[in-house]
């Protein structure tokens, strides 16, 4: 009973890794893409401002 219980354990913790590996991820593909949208956001509101 003691392994089978072990084992369930040692499983919890191996998914609750995984997850928050994902959620790493997931935030750093979150911040990759902001990146590119605030550059981009600031290089099209550079071309269509006119100052003359």
């Amino acid at each position: 009973m003691r392994d089978i219980v072990s084992g369930i354990e040692a499983h919890v913790r191996a998914d609750a890794r995984v997850a928050s590996e994902d959620s790493g991820d997931r935030l750093h593909t979150l911040a990759v893409y902001g990146a590119f949208a605030l550059i981009a956001a600031i290089v099209f509101g550079t071309l269509s401002y006119h100052p003359f």
